[in-house]
């Protein structure tokens, strides 16, 4: 049996891999990390994961923790038995114009959140993490809206320093000697299919999945294709 310690992305918790959990239960034990306001950095949350996972386990991450993913490989690669990311990145943030629209655009989100409530920033932010044909999809955009209302503006504001001083793992990719899944939505427009064919390449044992029909919660939105991706990689 596996021990698998799954990391949540920006303001997510362990709602985004209930499913997973609950279906990957006759092959992994699984524990999902939640981030609190310690956690102010990429490094710190890694460091959290250390210290709190099994001496050895699998590791999955989805989208920011895709990146803390990395991080913890590269702190302890000997603990790490296995690596998934999903809808994530390894860059560190752009120089130039492109790391300044990064920024603007997260701050302006901060701004709502702080002066229009976490739900109206959620409904905002879901225009870009949803494919258009997913945004009327009710229960699913509502579970998703529930788990940032269960955060704060200052918790948005901690995580979102920590992703603008993000580390550059791309150089770490070529090191990662044990199985590896590479996996994001076709429609993931945050975190696109020509990025993750990018880190497969670098990473020698991995295992690309760019699931159909799908955008940046591809655990929530289709969860079957995730879980499916997941039980082969653990196996």
């Amino acid at each position: 049996m596996n021990s698998l310690v799954l990391l949540p992305g920006f303001l997510c918790d362990q709602t985004v891999w209930k499913q997973q959990i609950a279906s990957l239960a006759d092959v992994a034990n699984a524990v999902c990390m939640e981030w609190t306001p310690e956690h102010n950095s990429i490094l710190a949350m890694a460091e959290a994961v250390l210290r709190w996972a099994p001496p050895k386990f699998a590791l999955a991450g989805h989208s920011m923790g895709g990146r803390v993913a990395f991080q913890v490989y590269r702190l302890a690669p000997e603990r790490v038995t296995k690596i998934a990311v999903l809808n994530t990145g390894s860059d560190a943030r752009p120089g130039g114009d492109a790391g300044v629209a990064e920024e603007t655009g997260r701050r302006k989100l901060l701004s709502m959140a702080r002066s229009q409530g976490m739900r109206t920033m959620a409904v905002e932010w879901l225009k870009g993490m949803l494919p258009p044909y997913r945004q009327d999809d009710i229960p699913l955009v509502e579970e998703i809206i529930q788990m940032f209302e269960r955060k704060s503006p200052d918790l948005f504001e901690i995580q979102m320093l920590a992703l603008l001083g993000r580390p550059n793992a791309t150089p770490l990719l070529a090191e990662i000697q044990c199985p590896a899944l590479v996996l994001t939505g076709r429609d993931d427009a945050w975190s696109p299919p020509a990025r993750h064919l990018d880190m497969a390449q670098l990473i020698p044992k991995s295992e690309l999945v760019l699931v159909p029909k799908c955008g940046h919660m591809s655990t929530m939105e289709r969860p079957d294709d995730v879980t499916a991706a997941m039980r082969r990689w653990l196996k």
